[in-house]
């Protein structure tokens, strides 16, 4: 494979799958069981060892 070829895939096909996982982080993030999940998460620091 030579750059070229590695260039045209990346912009195709990887610009594609970049999409997938950015629709598919913003998804899991903001489904509905995710608010006591991320309240548990934000308040780790503020815990006492």
């Amino acid at each position: 494979m030579d750059y070229q070829t590695l260039r045209t895939f990346a912009d195709s096909w990887g610009l594609l799958f970049m999409v997938i996982v950015f629709v598919a982080v913003v998804v899991y993030a903001f489904r509905p069981g995710s608010k006591k999940q991320a309240d548990e998460i934000a308040k780790i620091p503020l815990k006492e060892d």
